[in-house]
């Protein structure tokens, strides 16, 4: 869920089935009663329906706290963030970044740092397409350290330039659940 629309349907289905969320947050609902298995399969049902899906194993819902955390730390990077993305990330999940990267690694097909940058390059999209900030200035707020480093990275995974992206802007945005 990246959206409030998304929080917003996840919140009516849970709530039709009589069990109201305490808290909604990127991949994760809370409740104030624990979920029967005919709870759960009524609940995958209706959420399916939705393009939604359960995750109940637990090597996936580590995969989907570390797509939370590195989705965090992109938005809410407003170049304050001093650590590194792998100390970043070891102290959201509070497990070692070696394990974290293999299992990521192994589960999605990529590394980690593609990942970020894939995600990184999605903002620097929205970001260009707002049409509020200079290049310098995104590139400040994504983390990059120079116009030139951010344009290089941009041109490699979009293959154009942030100035041709702004102009065209014919590259539809992909979203965020399905990098």
């Amino acid at each position: 869920m990246v959206c409030n629309r998304c929080i917003l349907v996840v919140q009516q289905v849970f709530e039709e089935e009589g069990n109201p969320p305490v808290r909604i947050v990127l991949g994760e609902v809370e409740t104030l009663h624990p979920l029967t298995q005919d709870h759960l399969g009524r609940l995958k049902s209706k959420l399916v329906g939705y393009g939604f899906e359960m995750i109940d194993d637990t090597r996936s819902q580590l995969i989907e706290k570390i797509k939370s955390s590195i989705i965090g730390m992109v938005r809410k990077n407003d170049g304050d963030i001093k650590m590194n993305h792998s100390s970043y990330i070891e102290s959201i999940l509070h497990r070692d970044y070696a394990y974290l990267s293999a299992l990521f690694s192994e589960v999605e097909g990529t590394t980690i740092e593609k990942y970020i940058i894939l995600q990184k390059i999605e903002r620097v999209k929205e970001l260009l397409v707002y049409d509020e900030l200079t290049l310098s200035e995104i590139a400040v707020q994504t983390g990059y350290s120079n116009v030139a480093y951010l344009s290089g990275q941009f041109k490699k995974i979009t293959g154009l330039t942030p100035s041709h992206f702004k102009k065209v802007r014919e590259n539809k945005r992909i979203p965020l659940d399905q990098l």
